[in-house]
């Protein structure tokens, strides 16, 4: 009984420790964030990161604060929050800005976007880039049918699906959007 309590306590520990991580992990990343805008190049939340911030993302109209993307997607970014896919377009960008994140940390409010939702992407420059939901759909994690190669400046927010599974699965639940405006707030 006490084994059952103790390996109990220790996924409960293992889950809440995730979830303080990310939360931690903004809070640091919001600091090198507007030292980012104010210097305009890039800052490191903490001294051994191997990633910086790239990108703020944010819902208008919806009580969400902004989430902090970081440069790639590798396990260790993905760790502290949204990653920005490497090889894939700059938010204002001729192709798709990919943005993935963790389905029970960063993203986990992906579940109530909806079409025609707005999405704002504040870039290194301090440049706001302003995106419509125009497209939410479940795909394979090798199927998602995302291109860098179209003529057009697209967004994609992906995350695991379903968003409450205990186990990693394949479906990936992605969120895409077509740039309707950009602006400099300089």
């Amino acid at each position: 009984m006490l084994a059952m309590f103790m390996a109990g306590f220790a996924l409960l520990g293992d889950g809440l420790y995730i979830k303080l991580k990310a939360v931690l992990a903004q809070h640091l990343l919001q600091q090198a964030w507007q030292e980012t805008l104010v210097t305009q190049a890039p800052q490191k939340a903490w001294s051994w990161a191997d990633t910086y911030p790239v990108a703020a993302i944010s819902f208008p109209g919806l009580d969400l604060k902004p989430v902090i993307a970081l440069k790639g997607s590798s396990g260790e970014a993905l760790a502290f929050a949204p990653g920005h896919l490497e090889n894939t377009a700059l938010p204002g960008q001729q192709g798709t800005a990919v943005y993935a994140a963790h389905r029970d940390t960063h993203f986990a409010f992906l579940e109530n976007i909806k079409a025609t939702d707005i999405v704002k992407v504040k870039d290194i420059k301090g440049r706001d880039h302003l995106y419509k939901v125009d497209n939410i759909r479940i795909a394979r994690w090798d199927q998602s049918g995302i291109t860098n190669e179209n003529t057009s400046q697209r967004i994609a927010l992906i995350t695991c699906w379903p968003f409450y599974a205990q186990t990693p699965g394949p479906l990936r639940y992605i969120v895409e959007g077509h740039l309707i405006k950009n602006s400099t707030l300089h």
